[in-house]
């Protein structure tokens, strides 16, 4: 996948649900990749870059509440197997 999501990604994600939630996923962990790198770049953010951080976590809530209603993220855990 590029490292930007085309028209073509955004049509292939309409209609198979299984490449949808992977290119959530994808973008989900970019996007915490970056907010982690401002963090640690900026331990002081001035009020624009806290304000990016907020909306970057805003996004990343809303991603993230996707995958789980997309079927418990991207690589659901199945907990403890009991015998």
């Amino acid at each position: 996948m590029s490292d930007f999501v085309t028209e073509a990604d955004l049509a292939h994600a309409r209609q198979d649900p299984v490449f949808r939630k992977k290119l959530i996923a994808n973008n989900l962990d970019r996007l915490l990749a970056e907010l982690n790198r401002m963090r640690t770049a900026h331990p002081a953010p001035d009020p624009q870059q806290a304000r990016q951080i907020r909306e970057g976590v805003d996004l990343a809530v809303k991603l993230a509440g996707r995958l789980q209603k997309s079927g418990n993220g991207p690589n659901p855990d199945p907990g403890p197997q009991v015998a």
